[in-house]
C-alpha cells in the first residue's frame, strides 16, 4: 500500500513537472516569435513608389525614384543603384550615409547618371540623362543598414523607352465627369429652389397670420363699440 501511494505521488509530481516544462517551452516560443516580429518590423525598407515602371521618350531625362525607411534610424547606411544589362548587374552609383540628415558623398560610375536624392528626405533617387533604347530594362535600388545587423532590402524599377508617348484617350473619363458634374449641379439647383420655396411659404404664412390677428382685433373693437352705444341708448334719463 505504501509503495503504491509513493509511486502514485511520484507519477503526479512527474506529470506536473512535464506540464510546467511544456508551458515554459510555449512561453519561450511566444517570446522568440515576438522578438523576431519586432526585429522584422524594425527592418530597413526600400521603395520605388506605387508605380514600378515608367515610359520615357528616346533622348529624354528620366527620374529613377527610390526612398528608404527604418524604424530605429540609420548609421552608415550603404546604398547603390544597378542596371540589369542582359543578366549582368552593372553598378551605376553607390554611397554611404553616415547618419540621418548627413548628405552622402556619392560615387558615380556612369556619365549620364546624376544623384538627386537627399538624406534629409530619406531619398536616394537618381536621374538618367539622354536615355536611349539600350537603357531600357530593370534598375535595382539597394540599401543596407549596419544598425539593423546589416539588414538589407532592394526594389526594382523598370524603364521603358519609346519613340513617342502614347496619347491617352480620356473621352470616357470626360463624359463620366461631365455627367457626374451635371447631376451634382442639378441636385444643388433643386436644393436651392427648395430652400427658396420654403422661405417664401414661411413668409406668406407669417403674413397671413399677421392679417388674421389684425382682423380679429378690429372685429373685437367694433363689437365692443357697438355694444357700448346700444347700452348708452338703452339707459333711461333720470
Amino acid at each position: 500500500m505504501n509503495l503504491r501511494k509513493g509511486s502514485s505521488a511520484g507519477a503526479g509530481t512527474g506529470t506536473r513537472r512535464s506540464a510546467r516544462s511544456g508551458g515554459d517551452a510555449v512561453h519561450a516560443g511566444v517570446l522568440v516569435a515576438l522578438c523576431v516580429g519586432v526585429w522584422y518590423t524594425q527592418a530597413l525598407e526600400v521603395s520605388v513608389g506605387k508605380v514600378h515602371f515608367v515610359e520615357a521618350m528616346n533622348g529624354s531625362t528620366v527620374l529613377l525614384p527610390c526612398t528608404y525607411i527604418s524604424c530605429i534610424g540609420i548609421k552608415n547606411l550603404y546604398f547603390s543603384w544597378h542596371y540589369n544589362n542582359n543578366g549582368t548587374m552593372q553598378k551605376l552609383c553607390e554611397a554611404v550615409i553616415p547618419a540621418e540628415g548627413v548628405e552622402p558623398h556619392v560615387s558615380i560610375y556612369q556619365p549620364r547618371v546624376e544623384f538627386v536624392g537627399s538624406s534629409k528626405n530619406s531619398n536616394i533617387s537618381i536621374l538618367l540623362w539622354n536615355v536611349t533604347f539600350e537603357d531600357e530594362g530593370e534598375y535595382t535600388c539597394y540599401a543596407r543598414n549596419p544598425k539593423e545587423k546589416n539588414r538589407n532590402h532592394s526594389a526594382i524599377f523598370t524603364l521603358i523607352v519609346v519613340d513617342e508617348l502614347k496619347e491617352v484617350d480620356n473621352t470616357v473619363t470626360i463624359i463620366i465627369l461631365s455627367v457626374l458634374g451635371g447631376i451634382v449641379g442639378l441636385i444643388i439647383v433643386i436644393m436651392v429652389l427648395k430652400a427658396l420655396v420654403l422661405f417664401i411659404l414661411r413668409k406668406v404664412h407669417a403674413k397671413n397670420k399677421e392679417c388674421l390677428v389684425s382682423s380679429s382685433g378690429i372685429d373685437n373693437t367694433e363689437n365692443g363699440l357697438s355694444g357700448s352705444k346700444a347700452e348708452n341708448k338703452a339707459t333711461p334719463k333720470a
